[in-house]
């Protein structure tokens, strides 16, 4: 049966993007606003729950057959107010929206506590169409959920994985171009380190397997990002830095590739780097600046990252982040990072006000790259900055008059970006694409 949607089409869209247009960013590099719309924008006809809020997640997965599919993972609301029910929205390419919960080995759908930024799910389609979701694991053993075939039940399968009774934390996912899978989390609970760990889904053999662990260090605990694969097979890494045990503000925003085919691991520049990196050997994307220190103080008020994503120019790695400056009076700006000259080279996208926590990038191939944010005040709160050949930013509004919290984007085969909008606020999740 069909499900109810609610859609806002681009005349509609534009109208209200004009009449709730703020006002233009402040700074040299920074976006000015413009009026935009997405070609659609529709309200996900199931309630979520108010803890469906993350930066680091990949929460989409999209996948052409007849037509494109698209997979949000999402947190419904728990028995009680501390708890939520995670489960996967299904778009068919027909518009009609269907609902997969997650199932226990009773049969019964999943339920987890509530823990902001870190108890959200990530998910991926497999070569074999098998959806794969990690969910609501803040230094917990495993939560993963499969499905057997392609619209079967998605059920537990936790006991797969390595690394068995070992606490994970921000589990990040992609496919392929073969069709298997690549995860990225941080491993461990102890209070002097935490690494973080790459794993494969062989999807021929069906069996998940540990690639490397990837970066560690004394005193540190990484903090997984992003994670992309190129058309060669190529997987490219990004993450955080910070001082061990855990907080809130991380540092030296690092980036690593890892080609399958002979198991080496390399930076920006392609030359080989030896696992674990630290931060002292990491590709460092955004280093340390004037008056930033390491502090697991989550009262910290000084310079830091606080999250990232990536994207692919073909093999070449285009990075969005959010740092606050000692210069930046408490606020996080927008930042775009590409390597350059044996190094990376950062501009400021927008500096124009505050910044929710998280972000999306996309490169549609021909030098066009897109950058989306969200901001913490005004009804539009999502937008996108495209560079002009100037060096110019310039941003639209993404979603018109959804007052959205946190997003998420992937890019689909169709070179749309949908885009993922929870609107914590309203208990509302949106998709839009663009």
């Amino acid at each position: 049966m069909r499900r109810p949607t609610v859609r806002i089409h681009t005349a509609l869209a534009a109208a209200l993007g004009a009449l709730l247009l703020p006002a233009p960013a402040a700074g040299a590099d920074t976006a000015q606003t413009a009026v935009a719309a997405a070609t659609v924008v529709e309200k996900v006809p199931y309630a979520m729950d108010t803890s469906n809020q993350a930066a680091w997640w990949t929460p989409v997965a999209t996948y052409k057959g007849r037509g494109q599919y698209t997979y949000f993972a999402f947190n419904e609301p728990g028995s009680t107010a501390a708890t939520h029910r995670p489960a996967i929205a299904r778009r068919d390419p027909d518009g009609v929206w269907s609902r997969l919960p997650l199932l226990n080995s009773d049969g019964q759908q999943a339920e987890f506590p509530d823990d902001n930024g870190h108890n959200q799910p990530s998910v991926a389609r497999d070569g074999s169409g098998r959806l794969h979701v990690f969910t609501s694991m803040h230094a917990n053993p495993w939560r993963y959920f499969r499905t057997e075939a392609p619209g079967g039940n998605v059920t537990d399968h936790a006991s797969e994985l390595p690394d068995q009774g070992v606490g994970i934390t921000y589990p990040v996912v992609t496919t392929a171009p073969n069709g298997d899978l690549y995860l990225a989390a941080r491993v461990g609970t102890g209070s002097d380190q935490r690494p973080g760990k790459l794993y494969r889904w062989d999807n021929a053999n069906s069996r998940w397997s540990v690639v490397a662990t990837f970066a560690s260090a004394l005193y540190r605990s990484v903090y997984p990002d992003d994670l992309a694969v190129d058309a060669s097979g190529r997987v490219h890494l990004l993450y955080e830095w910070a001082k061990a045990p855990a907080t809130a503000f991380r540092h030296q925003l690092s980036y690593l590739s890892y080609d399958p085919s002979t198991g080496a691991f390399a930076d920006s520049t392609d030359t080989a780097v030896n696992t674990p990196v630290t931060p002292a050997t990491s590709d460092v994307v955004q280093d340390l600046t004037a008056g930033e220190e390491w502090s697991a103080d989550n009262a910290y008020t000084g310079p830091a990252v606080q999250s990232a994503k990536l994207t692919l120019d073909g093999s070449t790695p285009k990075v969005a982040y959010r740092y606050r400056s000692a210069d930046s009076g408490g606020q996080f700006r927008v930042y775009y990072a590409y390597p350059s000259g044996g190094g990376w080279t950062g501009k400021t996208v927008y500096a124009g006000g505050q910044t929710a926590a998280a972000l999306g990038i996309t490169w549609d191939e021909t030098d066009t790259k897109r950058i989306y944010y969200v901001t913490t005040s005004g009804t539009d709160r999502v937008f996108a900055a495209t560079q002009s050949a100037d060096g110019a930013w310039t941003a639209r509004s993404a979603a018109p008059g959804v007052s959205a919290d946190r997003l998420a984007v992937r890019r689909d085969s169709d070179g749309r970006d949908v885009l993922y909008l929870p609107d914590v606020a309203h208990n509302a999740l949106y998709y839009a694409t663009r």
